[in-house]
């Protein structure tokens, strides 16, 4: 353990989409601020740079995936995993958020003092442990393992011939063209993967699923927004545009939870359109369960439905009974003949990067606690939480969440308070997990993922324009309490 301990004012956790956003307002809007960020990776851009399977895409549209501050101007509404990646990096160049992010530092420890109201994080670099304190730390690492996707344990798995590959963990070197492949499961990775395969020359792509998926075609360029663009000054138009995916988003989602009935029908409506009368929606693309119960699944130009279409590529419904040499039988009795079984299963849930966090030596189990606006743990002193929509890109929430962030810190500053925690409610109750979907790595792992409370502000809308305004409301509200610590004991 290294001896030297540095001090810090804020300490970032994770230099993806969130800690980017994180370290503009929150160091790069206060040049004097003594802030970095540590990087459990050699590179930025989070999920997007560690993503590399065939077709990886952005699942919203780029105008809210991007940085308010600087906004997305590349021609694709949904935009492939390489130009994302690349955006996030300039971005960081841009505003010099890049010289201040640590690569290689993996954060194992974050204990909070009390009597020093400061936190002590330890962190793993070059196979050595080192320690370094900060005011307030604001953990932008996701929700999922990096080390590993959900890899269901098939009989027969080791007899199988063929190559089984995690889209996690994406061979580079893997070949596809004149191979039969088979995408287990139906999320956006496996309706990604599917047209990007058979483009790769792939023979045949079945994709293998349990039960159906939501899934919705979409223009892969936004005809309005770049009409707007011609006739708007730019500063304008991006707001304008901003806003018109943001209020169309709101809308959509509210008409699904609202009126489900008449959402399925209208995705079926267009499903029909795209891959005609004879094809099995019923049984293939029906979900039982109802439109945004699960994150909804978009295809750029209906890339999939195409393929689908062509006979290039085939859905089939049912379970896998066991692995073969030659490939995947199924219950049904059917064997489907698979050179290469792709594992699109899903997440793994990880909070914190798999950190231990403890105040004053008493380990917090994030499961346990309130969620305060979505941004902050319950009774945990100075640290926050970006945690993005289920319903719209995972950005809009961050953003919000660190201009809120930033908002708290001035106000400490100005004030000459020390902390700030939400004091949750004595009699509040655990409600659902933060995130309110019904995805199988939520039902995995939903009891690591902070609660949400009854109400506000421990309930989180997923509504953009209501959290905008909760954000903006009084700090000192009587939930969030700042305090000056005590002089210490000589």
């Amino acid at each position: 353990m290294n001896d030297r301990v540095e001090q810090l004012d804020v300490l970032i956790v994770g230099a993806g989409l969130s800690g980017i956003d994180a370290g503009y307002r929150i160091g790069h809007a206060a040049p004097a601020r003594r802030w970095a960020i540590l990087e459990a990776r050699d590179a930025i851009g989070g999920t997007w740079d560690l993503f590399r399977y065939p077709g990886i895409r952005s699942d919203s549209d780029m105008t809210t995936l991007g940085f308010p501050f600087n906004p997305w101007r590349g021609e694709k509404a949904i935009a492939d995993g390489a130009d994302i990646r690349d955006y996030i990096r300039d971005t960081a160049r841009t505003f010099g958020i890049d010289r201040h992010i640590r690569f290689g530092h993996r954060v194992v420890a974050a204990d909070w003092s009390s009597a020093d109201a400061r936190w002590t994080v330890t962190c793993e670099t070059g196979g050595q442990r080192t320690r370094l304190t900060c005011a307030f730390l604001y953990l932008c690492s996701g929700y999922y393992d990096y080390a590993g996707g959900h890899a269901p344990d098939w009989p027969g798995m080791s007899d199988y011939t063929g190559a089984i590959v995690h889209p996690q963990a994406w061979p580079a070197a893997l070949r596809v063209a004149g191979r039969r492949i088979v995408v287990i499961g139906s999320g956006a990775t496996a309706v990604t993967l599917v047209p990007a395969l058979v483009a790769q020359g792939a023979t045949h792509v079945t994709m293998l699923q349990r039960s159906p998926t939501y899934i919705v075609a979409m223009p892969a360029r936004d005809r309005l927004a770049a009409a707007l663009r011609r006739r708007l000054p730019t500063t304008l138009a991006e707001t304008a545009i901003r806003w018109k995916n943001i209020g169309y988003g709101i809308f959509a989602y509210t008409l699904a939870q609202r009126r489900p009935a008449l959402v399925k029908r209208q995705i079926a409506k267009l499903q029909r359109a795209a891959l005609g009368e004879g094809y099995d929606i019923a049984t293939h693309l029906t979900p039982r369960y109802g439109p945004w119960d699960q994150r909804l699944c978009l295809v750029p130009d209906g890339d999939l439905f195409t393929v689908l279409r062509d006979g290039r590529a085939t859905i089939v419904t049912d379970h896998i009974d066991r692995f073969v040499p030659e490939g995947i039988a199924l219950a049904s009795g059917e064997m489907l003949p698979a050179d290469i079984a792709v594992t699109a299963t899903g997440l793994n849930l990880q909070l914190l990067g798999g950190a231990t966090l403890s105040v004053d030596g008493a380990v917090i189990d994030p499961g346990q606690h309130l969620l305060y606006k979505g941004a902050m743990l319950g009774d945990v002193p100075n640290l926050a939480f970006a945690m993005g929509y289920t319903n719209a890109s995972w950005t809009l929430k961050c953003d919000l969440t660190a201009r809120f962030v930033a908002r708290v810190l001035e106000h400490m500053t100005a004030s000459g308070h020390d902390t700030v925690v939400a004091r949750a409610p004595v009699d509040g109750s655990l409600d659902a997990p933060v995130l309110n979907l019904d995805s199988g790595y939520i039902r995995r792992g939903g009891g690591l993922l902070p609660r949400q409370g009854k109400r506000a502000p421990w309930r989180t809308h997923q509504n953009y324009a209501r959290d905008a305004l909760a954000m903006r409301g009084r700090l000192e509200d009587g939930t969030l309490r700042f305090e000056r610590r005590g002089p210490r004991e000589t």
